[in-house]
């Protein structure tokens, strides 16, 4: 089993993987290799966006282009902020006005 350095095409993160599994990651995005990150953020736009039914490809120019208008100086630096924009987006949901509905007092006695 050979260990072999790749690319992140989005963010610029520098993986090792086996080839095995660099050619799941390509197969799945296009022929791209994203790291875990930016897969879990491209497949997370897919997911959620079933309704505009966005595909693979349009999911992962949106967040190609998303990672680009940052500067790639630090990979570090864009993990961190890739994993606090997730976490934004996943945490959207959980703060809508409904929620806060079920914690009101019941008029009951």
């Amino acid at each position: 089993m050979e260990i072999e350095s790749v690319t992140c095409e989005c963010c610029g993160l520098t993986e090792d993987c086996t080839q095995h599994y660099i050619s799941k990651v390509k197969a799945k995005f296009a022929g791209k290799w994203l790291c875990g990150l930016c897969s879990e953020a491209v497949s997370d736009e897919v997911s959620r966006s079933r309704k505009k039914k966005t595909t693979v490809e349009e999911a992962l120019n949106s967040h190609v282009s998303f990672c680009g208008s940052f500067s790639k100086a630090n990979p570090a630096e864009l993990v961190a902020d890739g994993m606090r924009e997730m976490l934004r987006r996943r945490s959207a949901g959980y703060l809508s006005p409904a929620t806060s509905k079920k914690f009101a007092r019941s008029n009951t006695t």
